[in-house]
């Protein structure tokens, strides 16, 4: 039986004997004038689906009717990832695309799907993924909620790192992801997990930890994540911004297969989102701006020995209607340390607010400068970044969070 937690399961608003503070609850906590209706919660059935493919088609249509026989093809990509990129669960380098397309004879462009095509159904789409489970909509708002209310407490204490809830509370990244994002319900976690929630939020169990959040959600405290993490059209607009990146890339590389040199870009000047958010969350595409939403932005950068960046004084700036927040620079990239697809004359905002996404990029912060990485998991669930010049792998998870910056667009040259 699904647990109610003092809201309508239809609309997910408060009842109006719980705003009003009648006498039947007087244990619950009423909001205050200023904030009488908390943000509604838009379910999202498929959220964690980011990357919508044709790997499992392709792969069946050659032949490879189990995933284990083609991953026996691609040693260089664990299994356990190839399965999450077939899965739309996180999205797939170029690099890793034209492996799986060397496996199958095909050429990488088909393995990508067009989510913006009229005949394109994510319920059809995700229905081999499926584990027939049933939908239960209270358990899934108690999810989201959840979701932002772990987002704020890690905001409200910033020594709550990744690195610290591995080490000090037994969270593993890859388990802090999904809670941050809802990706599974409260009532499918095991006890150890939700021992370690109610440790967290100073709560005996988990009864009381469903009555503590549901207190934040109807006091507004939780209103600045909760529309960020289940919205279905944000969702689509950011798997659409992401295909796009990586048909690009994947574009950029055959040029250069073919012709021996780098193409540029046709979308002079554009901005290409390449994603970044809190623990996993990923950053919101936005509608076509107005002219009151454009910022201008200070460009810092200079090269450095080993692919760093050095922030200089900025001496330029650049105009952009990305949706970062009020900390956000620009970086000149200077040289092409993540390959061709960025090149060294390209231009990345940053956001210092957000935490990168596996799939996106990242500017990670030192003493001696800037550098940009490609953020992904390794196959134990470890946030790791990687530079091709020069190669390196570093553990994101060691670091200081407010020293990983999420890159979350990126200009290229003309």
């Amino acid at each position: 039986m699904a647990r109610s937690f003092g809201t309508d399961v239809t609309t997910c608003s408060p009842r109006p004997e719980v705003l009003a503070g009648s006498d039947d609850n007087e244990d619950t906590p009423v909001s205050s004038p200023s904030h009488t209706v908390p943000a509604e919660i838009a379910l999202d059935r498929y959220r964690a689906v980011i990357f919508p493919n044709r790997i499992r088609e392709q792969r069946r249509r050659r032949g490879y009717q189990k995933l284990m026989a083609l991953s026996e093809q691609l040693p260089e990509i664990p299994y356990i990832r190839l399965s999450k990129i077939e899965r739309g669960e996180v999205a797939a380098r170029a690099d890793e695309l034209q492996q799986i397309a060397r496996s199958l004879d095909i050429a990488p462009s088909e393995l990508l799907t067009d989510v913006a095509a009229p005949g394109f159904d994510m319920a059809v789409w995700a229905q081999p993924f499926q584990d027939g489970r049933l939908w239960v909509p209270e358990e899934e708002r108690v999810a989201v909620i959840l979701a932002a209310a772990l987002r704020t407490l890690r905001n409200k204490d910033r020594t709550l790192t990744i690195a610290a809830l591995d080490e000090e509370y037994g969270l593993a990244p890859v388990i802090l992801s999904r809670l941050e994002n809802a990706y599974r319900t409260l009532n499918r976690w095991n006890r150890e997990t939700i021992a370690t929630l109610c440790r967290l939020f100073d709560v005996v169990d988990e009864a009381a930890l469903r009555e503590k959040i549901a207190a934040q959600y109807l006091g507004g405290e939780l209103d600045a994540h909760v529309g960020r993490i289940a919205d279905a059209q944000d969702r689509m607009r950011r798997t659409q911004q992401r295909i796009a990146a990586l048909s690009a890339e994947l574009g950029l590389a055959s040029s250069r297969s073919r012709k021996g040199g780098r193409a540029p870009l046709s979308n002079s000047e554009a901005e290409q989102r390449v994603g970044g958010g809190r623990a996993d969350e990923p950053v919101a595409d936005l509608p076509s701006p107005s002219a009151s939403d454009v910022r201008k932005l200070p460009v810092y950068g200079a090269p450095l020995p080993g692919g760093l960046i050095a922030v200089t004084k900025p001496d330029s700036t650049i105009a952009s209607s990305v949706s970062a927040g009020p900390r956000a620079y620009a970086l000149r990239v200077c040289r092409a340390t993540l390959g061709a697809g960025l090149p060294s004359g390209a231009v990345v905002v940053v956001d210092p607010d957000r935490f990168p996404v596996a799939g996106s990029l990242a500017a990670i912060r030192s003493d001696d400068g800037h550098r940009l990485v490609t953020v992904t998991f390794d196959r134990t669930g470890a946030t790791k970044g990687y530079s091709v010049m020069p190669d390196m792998e570093i553990a994101l998870d060691d670091l200081d969070r407010a020293d990983v910056h999420a890159v979350v667009a990126a200009i290229f040259p003309a």
